[in-house]
């Protein structure tokens, strides 16, 4: 599935994107420029993938692509998971969670980087057969604010990271303070994944799948950290050590 990325000087990196109806009701691709600037930033060219795709035209963009970037947004079906819908349940998506499913598959069968953030992480653990705690705040008892909406950017609380991950050579660290706009967290692990860092209330913050490509889950929003100097550095590295493994697998 190298395709493109060994034609271009920079590698082509797949991005999901959400759909959203505007005030009059037309219907738009949605997906936060930050994205887009933190994956152009390091070295790499972003194609958008949306919902709707057929199958065959997703897979034709993905053979052009040599990393793919799972991003955040609303929740995933429960039903895909084997559970009933919880009350707090917003912004489910049968169109994008058959996206980014069928983009996980064919990303596992290539054997393509895959970054995943948020919600990416958690649809990444779901289709490995994973499951999700479904709202922290009403099931996770003692447990941190994950839900901090602003500044978008700033840091909510730290993580610590597994030490000898590939996480924390990226980072480059133990410890690493994050944004957080979650209500959602990672339950039953995903077949291949570990757990590489966790906030103090145990919530999982980071998966990776050891000893195999390049496949990386975070649980907070390098896209909004990245470029801010003095707490972007390891957000910047996430986003630089996709785009290498992209440049290897091109």
């Amino acid at each position: 599935m190298a395709g493109y990325g060994g034609e271009l000087s920079v590698p082509l990196v797949g991005v999901t994107a959400a759909t959203a109806s505007d005030s009059r009701g037309v219907e738009r691709a949605s997906l936060n420029l930050s994205y887009l600037r933190a994956i152009e930033a390091a070295g790499a060219v972003p194609l958008v993938l949306t919902p709707g795709m057929a199958r065959e035209q997703l897979e034709a963009a993905l053979g052009r692509c040599a990393g793919l970037v799972l991003t955040g947004g609303g929740d995933v079906a429960p039903e895909r998971y084997g559970q009933a819908r919880h009350e707090s349940i917003i912004g489910v998506s049968a169109a994008r969670d058959t996206l980014e499913f069928a983009a996980i598959e064919a990303a596992e069968r290539a054997g393509m980087p895959v970054l995943a953030i948020c919600r990416g992480m958690q649809v990444l653990n779901v289709a490995l057969g994973g499951s999700l705690v479904q709202d922290i705040p009403s099931m996770v008892e003692g447990a941190l604010a994950h839900s901090v909406q602003e500044p978008r950017h700033g840091p909510a609380h730290g993580v610590e990271v597994e030490a000898g991950s590939r996480l924390a050579g990226i980072v480059a660290g133990t410890r690493v303070e994050v944004n957080s706009r979650h209500h959602q967290a990672i339950e039953r692990l995903g077949e291949g994944l570990v757990v590489t860092a966790r906030a103090a209330d145990g919530i999982i913050e980071a998966v990776e799948a050891p000893g195999r490509r390049f496949v990386v889950g975070v649980q907070w929003h390098p896209e909004d950290m990245a470029g801010h100097p003095g707490i972007g550095e390891s957000a910047d590295r996430l986003f630089a050590a996709l785009v290498d493994a992209a440049r290897s697998n091109a």
